[in-house]
């Protein structure tokens, strides 16, 4: 049924066959095109040379075209024959395991992708109230998101995080080990080196089994970075709608930002805020909205995007229109990083906005007992690195100290360090109760209350 009512929506999106214009000029990224009657978004070949590409916008009646392919061998004259009126991708059940390009063609030499059909890769918003409510969690495998921050089944959440600090070990990692039924992973902008790197090192056979690839590298187009973007979330979708709950990664919504501002400045939008066209901000929301979950299928979208940290700066404006529009953010730290510490999550500065919705009473006390003793230790760390701090000043702090290398020791993991959500979690409770314990014995000043060590 879902098939068929893509065909069907395929069809009505169709315009006249036969629509075709010429090539008037060639402007940076964009041909000029005269006499092309389609609407923005329809997708466009250029006959003489076999590069397709999209209507961006009008210039003075005539329809403005990108490529998504180089522009070497056009002529003025060339004829540019219309296509779809949507832009459309073939997806099919069998793309698990595979990894193709922007336009959904294999990009991994194991053939062509059986049982494909053609689906729109601009999907129509989910209606608010069609949404399913978050009310059960997806265990990422990674303690620190687990049980700090943990993530609920149609959640949005933000990976913050400059270059270097281990986003890609990390979102490999989650691959392998999420409790999802499916990942779909978007590689937008990448170096090309490392697309390789990520699905062989990262992600492994492992995780590649159960995941479909998206790869658009920072050499390719701009257009083409941004339908490989919209491709995954296509993607996404289907396997949404056959009921299956899909873990959406994307690496990095600041890519995508970054290939639609050069879009937009190409079809004349006037530069804002340190150089982004408008579109970008209309367009985020539209891409990190279409995660979530919907009663009609029962299936659901998480979506975990990566945000590129300029200079760590977390109020740069692609991270600062992300974080309003998101469920939630995990902090990679630079300094974590550096003491090497996997994964540099900072559990003080990350937040999931669904977790007290998601998780039991419990956990939630314990949870925010642990963050509070590390919230403390971060208050008076540099006395202690100095040795200037004095003991018996104040019971929490006290406390902070004698377990900030448990609690540390909770949250580090490595990449070979599998622990399941019910051994991590009793871990956690253990750690929050003993501790507990002990700050109320300082407290009341009971006869064990002072020295030793845990």
């Amino acid at each position: 049924m879902n098939a068929l009512a893509d065909q069907i929506r395929l069809v009505s999106s169709l315009e006249a066959v036969g629509v075709a214009g010429r090539v008037a000029a060639l402007r940076g990224l964009t041909v000029i095109a005269e006499d092309l009657p389609l609407p923005v978004g329809a997708e466009v070949g250029i006959a003489s040379t076999r590069v397709r590409g999209e209507i961006v916008g009008f210039n003075e009646g005539r329809a403005v075209v990108m490529l998504f392919g180089s522009s070497v061998g056009i002529r003025p004259g060339d004829v540019i024959r219309g296509g779809h009126a949507a832009q459309v991708a073939p997806i099919s059940d069998f793309l698990l395991g595979r990894v193709v390009d922007a336009l959904g063609n294999p990009a991994d030499g194991k053939g062509t992708v059986r049982d494909t059909v053609l689906r729109p890769i601009d999907a129509k918003p989910i209606s608010p109230m069609q949404r399913a409510r978050i009310d059960r969690p997806i265990w990422t495998g990674v303690r620190a998101i687990d049980l700090m921050t943990t993530l609920g089944r149609g959640q949005r959440m933000g990976v913050f995080a400059g270059p270097g600090v281990g986003k890609s070990t990390l979102l490999g990692t989650i691959a392998r080990r999420s409790s999802a039924d499916v990942s779909v992973i978007a590689l937008i902008g990448e170096r090309g080196r490392e697309v390789r790197e990520f699905i062989e090192q990262s992600l492994g056979e492992e995780g590649l089994a159960r995941s479909v690839v998206v790869v658009a590298t920072g050499d390719e187009p701009p257009l083409m970075r941004i339908r490989a973007a919209r491709l995954a979330c296509a993607i996404a979708e289907h396997f949404r709608d056959m009921g299956r709950d899909v873990l959406l990664m994307m690496d990095s919504v600041t890519r995508f930002a970054h290939a639609q501002r050069q879009v937009g400045l190409s079809v004349g939008e006037p530069p804002a805020t340190k150089g982004y066209t408008p579109s970008v901000f209309a367009e985020l929301p539209v891409l990190l909205e279409r995660a979530g979950g919907v009663d009609a299928s029962g299936g659901s979208v998480t979506g975990l995007y990566t945000v590129l940290v300029e200079g760590d700066d977390m109020t740069e404006p692609v991270a600062d229109a992300a974080r309003g529009i998101l469920d939630g953010h995990i902090v990679l730290s630079r300094k974590l990083a550096q003491r090497v510490r996997y994964p540099a999550v900072d559990i003080l500065d990350s937040l999931s906005r669904v977790a007290n919705d998601i998780v039991d009473e419990h956990h939630r006390v314990a949870r925010d007992h642990l963050r509070r003793l590390e919230a403390a230790y971060a208050n008076i760390e540099e006395l202690v690195q100095i040795g200037a701090y004095a003991k018996g000043s104040d019971p929490e702090s006290d406390i902070a100290v004698l377990y900030h290398a448990r609690i540390e020791e909770l949250v580090r993991q490595g990449t070979l360090d599998e622990t399941s959500p019910e051994q991590a979690r009793e871990w956690m409770l253990k750690l929050a109760m003993e501790s507990g314990e002990r700050l109320r014995q300082l407290r009341s000043g009971g006869p064990n209350a002072g020295g030793g060590s845990v």
